[in-house]
């Protein structure tokens, strides 16, 4: 959920739920954010409903969220969140896709590089780190940390002490 303005193109309830600033308030303070934060005068948010759903329903879910909202949703998670930073190739590769998206004048360029570089310096409270130098590559590379996390034995105990106990007859 956003306070932003739809970008050209976007779609409410499909690209974010856009809200007032008055019903954001109203849904941080009645807990029915997962995590929120504000960035550049808006404020973005995770709504907690959807989330807890799809998790009950045993599907992942990915975020995309700068580095306090991570932390928000790592306090709120503990064990079932994994967390992976995507750091640009460079500095000067990440402000040139900014200048070619054509969306932002200059002032706000700066004004992005300034919160990416600050943000960036957060990579090391993260799990995984990943380069995004080539995006396949990357996709790739997060799908194995995705894999191999669903492997881990913390995360199949259960299942597989049932299965243990049926084999030892409990």
């Amino acid at each position: 959920a956003t306070t932003r303005k739809p970008r050209e193109g976007e779609v409410d309830a499909v690209d974010y739920h856009f809200v007032d600033k008055d019903a954001f308030a109203k849904m941080v303070v009645e807990g029915q954010m997962l995590e929120h934060a504000t960035v550049f005068d808006n404020y973005y948010g995770s709504p907690r409903a959807p989330v807890e759903k799809v998790l009950a329903e045993g599907r992942d879910v990915l975020f995309d969220v700068d580095w306090q909202g991570a932390q928000q949703i790592r306090d709120s998670m503990k064990d079932d969140v994994v967390s992976v930073f995507i750091l640009p190739p460079s500095v000067d590769a990440l402000e040139t896709r900014l200048r070619n998206r054509g969306l932002d004048d200059d002032a706000t360029i700066r004004n992005r590089m300034d919160k990416a570089i600050a943000e960036m310096l957060h990579w090391p409270d993260y799990d995984y780190v990943l380069i995004n130098a080539d995006l396949d590559a990357c996709e790739s590379q997060l799908g194995s940390v995705l894999a191999a996390e669903r492997l881990k034995r913390t995360r199949r105990e259960e299942g597989l002490n049932t299965m243990f106990d049926r084999i030892k007859g409990v």
